[in-house]
Parts: structure tokens; sequence; C-alpha cells
């Protein structure tokens, strides 16, 4: 084993002995560090103000994440290059074309925003040398103003993407080979173990590792990218012991494609899998894109959201309306099951002692079936849903339902198919009829609760009215709502 965390934070090397399992990023830049441009907005990776910047080799290639450090742990940045706002000017003082052109087309009002504003952008401009609108967009959709700016944030994104002077300028691109050396000489040859706050954080070096840190803990917390479990700790102030970190895994980071399906190692991340399967699964891709901001997505992983067994994780109800099945490791071995077979209760899983979740297999659904998932928020963007329908649908040539599955989330104690919808739709002719007379059977599937972000009522009425609006999808009558979805 080894005794410390390393990694670089802007030009200079960190090495830690000693860490809180749970100290987050933000923390450590404001307090440890005082470099003060990343604020605390909402300490749940939701307004975009602590934004920084995370890079990690990825099979041997450096890649730069814009990521919350609200949320992101101390813990998971071995062998990483943290970039924070202070990093860009030269050091005469001259300004990155990103903050000049902050400055340029008054993107600033209050000002508390914009450092994470233009690390967001910042990311952007290394990764996209001329981003249309809607990929802006989509790289500030975890950052908020609420002094409502963004247009002129929009045109400071296009004004830098036309400002590149010499590669000599920019703080990561004129140093990339020499990062790209010292990250891998800072990766971690052992499993990392360090204690703090009379607490201990573990690092695997490997997925077999990290089965016998399991075998070996009786309740250890897992974490990947803290997007649900970084809340744990700031809004619920808990103290965590001991805390597993495998967002550096390879491992559990790979998506392989073959003509039946996709599998999506653990680890892999939103953004990662919004690559990956929005030209084999558009549908799939569409919801991700909606899940969270971009920093979320970044930190996110599909087996996190799996494996935590929320009701209302966007994933769940998309994966078991496709027929996915779930691999379960542990030092003991391997376990396969239907994904909805994993969730048992509210809160309770089928993972037995020492295992987790280490890969999800997809079936490629069939070219002429019709897949369709519907989120439902408050928010189009960065919202958790009130509820999510996923559809699948295969007709034969008389156009009769030969196969249909129906998953939701936020109807239940956990994601789950509308079994008697199902058996009401089965063997019927596609069409209104059929539909009006299996709409009642959602009373039989579900009975959802009252809450803040819905009630039971409204939730009952949506998920009907879904099936109707998937039916008129199919059927070719509604192209708007097509279009609409498509968008």
């Amino acid at each position: 084993m080894t005794d410390r965390i390393r990694f670089l934070l802007n030009d200079q090397e960190v090495a830690l002995t000693s860490a809180d399992p749970t100290g987050t990023l933000l923390d450590f830049l404001r307090l440890n560090r005082r470099l003060t441009g990343s604020k605390e907005g909402c300490a749940e990776g939701d307004c975009g103000a602590c934004t920084v910047l995370v890079g990690r080799l990825v099979k041997g290639r450096l890649v730069y994440e814009s990521v919350n450090a609200c949320i992101r742990f101390i813990g998971s940045l071995n062998a990483t290059h943290v970039v924070t706002v202070e990093h860009l000017a030269a050091r005469d003082g001259s300004l990155h074309p990103v903050q000049q052109a902050m400055v340029d087309c008054h993107g600033s009002q209050c000002g508390f925003c914009t450092p994470g504003f233009v690390m967001s952008l910042y990311g952007l401009w290394l990764t996209h040398d001329n981003p249309d609108r809607a990929e802006i967009e989509r790289a500030l959709q975890g950052n908020l103003c609420r002094c409502t700016g963004y247009e002129p944030i929009v045109k400071a994104a296009e004004q830098a993407a036309r400002t590149r002077p010499s590669a000599l300028f920019d703080p990561i691109l004129r140093k990339r080979a020499e990062i790209t050396a010292r990250l891998g000489e800072l990766e971690a040859r052992d499993t990392i173990v360090l204690e703090g706050e009379g607490r201990r954080l573990i690092v695997p070096n490997s997925v077999e590792a990290l089965a016998n840190v399991l075998a070996a803990h009786e309740k250890p917390v897992i974490v990947a990218g803290a997007t649900d479990v970084g809340l744990w700790v700031t809004k619920q102030m808990r103290a965590l012991d001991p805390v597993v970190f495998i967002n550096h895994l390879d491992e559990l980071q790979d998506i392989a494609a073959t003509e039946t399906g996709i599998t999506i190692g653990a680890g892999v991340s939103y953004a990662t899998a919004f690559s990956a399967l929005r030209q084999d699964i558009p549908a799939f891709g569409r919801l991700i894109a909606r899940i969270g901001g971009q920093q979320v997505r970044h930190m996110g992983t599909i087996g996190g959201n799996i494996a935590n067994g929320s009701p209302i994780g966007d994933t769940p109800p998309a994966l078991i309306a496709l027929g996915a099945n779930l691999t379960l490791r542990s030092a003991a071995g391997r376990r396969d099951m239907p994904l909805e077979d994993y969730f048992i209760d509210y809160g309770k899983q089928d993972r037995q002692k020492g295992e987790f979740v280490e890969a999800i297999h997809v079936p490629r659904p069939a070219p002429d079936s019709h897949f369709a998932i519907y989120k439902i928020s408050k928010r189009r963007d960065e919202d958790i849903s009130a509820l999510c329908g996923a559809f699948h649908l295969e007709l034969d040539a008389a156009n009769t339902v030969t196969h249909i599955r129906i998953a939701f989330g936020g109807m239940a104690g956990t994601p789950k198919r509308a079994r008697a919808v199902e058996a009401a739709l089965y063997g019927q002719t596609w069409s209104e009829e059929a539909i009006a007379a299996a709409r009642p059977a959602f009373d039989r599937d579900y009975q959802p609760l009252t809450d803040w972000r819905a009630t039971a009522q409204y939730r009952q009425l949506t998920a009907k009215n879904l099936l109707t609006r998937f039916f008129l999808e199919t059927a070719g009558t509604s192209p708007q709502l097509q279009r609409f979805e498509e968008a």
C-alpha cells in the first residue's frame, strides 16, 4: 500500500498524507490554498459557481473535464490535474481569450458566478474549435446566472472560439506533453490508504483490489462521481467511513458494442455514455443530455445511478424497458441478473456483502422497433425528474403488439415495470382503442406518492398521457411531438 494522494494543482504538485475522506476539493482550494476564485453557491452541484477543470489520463490520452468542486472529494484526485480560474491569465496579467471575451461582451454582472462560467467556457474552448449554439448551451447547462445574463455569455463563447493565439499562450496547451508525463508518474501502483478525522479513505489500484477491500470492511461507501454521495456530506453532514474511490479504475470504464448489444462499465460517466449511445440508441442519448449539467455528467456514472437504487434515477427505467442485465462482482466471483430484479424495495437492492456493480449489458433495439423515453421535470435542463417513463414496442406486419416493455421511475419505491399495462396491450392491434383500454391498468401497476415535485394524481395522469403520446408518435399522427422530442 501507499500512504499519499498526489495530484497537480495548476502548476504545482500536491502530496497529501492525511485527508478527511469526505473533504471536498472546494474547501481544499479555498481554505487550504486560498484560491478563492471558485465559489460556493449551492454545495450540491447545481449552480456551477465552483466549476474547475480536472485533467486525467484516459488510456494514455490527457482529457480535461469541467466538474463541481463542491461535491468532488479530495480522495478522487490522485494522478489528476486540477485547474482553477487563477491559472488562466498570463504571468504579466494578460487575460486568456475566454476571460477577455467575457469582458468584451459584458458577460459579468454581479460577478459571483463569473469564475464558474469562465471555467466551463474554457473547457469548451479546449475541446471545440468552433462550437455551435447548441454545444455552447450544453456546456453552460450546469452554470446558473442569477442576474439572467446568459446571452452575453453565449456571445463571449462565440468570440473566444474565434480567438486562438499561439498555443504557447495557453497554460494547458503549451505544457500538454509535460503534464501527460507527470500524471503518468503520479499514477498509484499500489492501493492508497489515508486517514483523516479518525476515518479512512481507500483508493484501490485495480478492480481485484476493490473486491478485496469491500470484502474486508463491514460498511464501506463506494464513491465514483459523488453526485449523490456528495450531498450526503454537504447537506446531511454524514461522516462516512471508510470511503472507497473507484473513479480512476479503467477496468470499469469500458464500453463494448456488438451487433446484439452494448456493455457499459459501471464507471462510465454520463458524458462518455452520451457519446457512445446517441448514435446507437438516440432516445437514450437525448435523455443523458438532460441529466444534470455538463459538470454532473462528467462526474456521475451509469453504474452509480443504478447502484444507489433511487426511485427517481433517470437511467434505470430506460434500461429496464430495453431488457438490460446487470453484472455484480465480489471477491467470490460474478453474478448476473435482469436489472429489474436488482431493485427490491425503497432503499433496498439485491446486492450481497462485498458486491459492487461491475457492468450493465444493454440489448440493442431491433431496427423496426420503437423506443422512447420521456423525462418530466419542472425545468427542462438540470432538474430531477418528477417521473420518467420508457417504452419499447415491436409490431408485426398486421400492426399487432408482439413485444412491449414499459418502465417508470418516480411512480413507486423503485424503478418499476408497468406489467398490467403491458399485459393489456400485448397481442392487441396498436390503436387508439387499445390505448384507451390499457390506460386504467396504470392504477393496478402504480400507487405513486405526493411530494414537492408532483402530486400522486399528477404523476398517475401524466403516466397515462405519456402512453397516449407514445402511441401518437409511433402511429405517425403527431409529427410535431416527434420533432419536439428530437430537439
